[in-house]
């Protein structure tokens, strides 16, 4: 298995958009935006210094969604103001994090399940319930640092979904969403781990990551 080129380019132009968006933020001297950027960028490398701190190869397709997930949420959601602009950008930014998250959840107990280091032994439904609750808790701090941010800092993080609803009705809509979107990976990752099926794209991910990281897995 090699990774795509197709992947690794779009990778590419995404990130070239931010260094773009980052110089014109600095010419413009809008210094909030230079800081959110910069940050868009640091979190788009961290898979990159990750796989080179634990010696990993992270596969092609998740870098993609990891730094595609972070440029539409803060760069288009928040600089450009996407979420204002269209009501449902909201909906399927919570709903791709649930996506995310669930898959990161379902990765990190996946490996310690297999690896030849560590002495654990977990049932697929663990493995599955896991990822699921690492969605919800991991959205529930999201939404945490959402409210410390307008309490704080008099942002406007907590936009309603629908309409003129209360900060606490976006709350709950965000983390059913996102519940929602760990619940499809943790169904996903649990029909992977009971019939070793390649049909979906997770399925498909977890043998890329498998084979690119033989020395972290063993046969049982």
């Amino acid at each position: 298995m090699v990774d795509s080129p197709i992947y690794k380019r779009v990778t590419l132009i995404l990130q070239g958009i931010l260094v773009l968006g980052l110089a014109g933020a600095i010419w413009e001297q809008q210094w909030l935006n230079v800081v959110s950027i910069t940050g868009i960028i640091i979190i788009s490398l961290y898979p990159i210094f990750l796989a080179k701190q634990f010696h990993l190869r992270i596969p092609t397709e998740f870098q993609l969604l990891t730094i595609g997930f972070v440029f539409a949420a803060v760069f288009l959601g928040e600089v450009h103001g996407y979420y204002t602009r269209f009501w449902w950008w909201d909906i399927v930014l919570h709903a791709s994090s649930g996506f995310l998250l669930g898959i990161i959840g379902f990765l990190l107990v996946y490996v310690l399940n297999e690896s030849e280091r560590i002495d654990l032994h977990m049932r697929p439904g663990f493995v599955a319930f896991f990822a699921f609750l690492f969605a919800i808790g991991m959205g529930a701090f999201w939404e945490i640092f959402e409210f410390a941010m307008d309490s704080f800092f008099g942002m406007n993080m907590q936009k309603p979904m629908f309409g003129d609803y209360s900060g606490l009705t976006d709350t709950m809509w965000d983390l059913i969403v996102d519940a929602i979107g760990g619940l499809i990976i943790s169904v996903l990752g649990y029909g992977y781990l009971k019939t070793s099926d390649d049909g979906s794209f997770l399925e498909r991910m977890i043998q890329r990551f498998i084979h690119t990281n033989p020395r972290l897995f063993k046969r049982r």
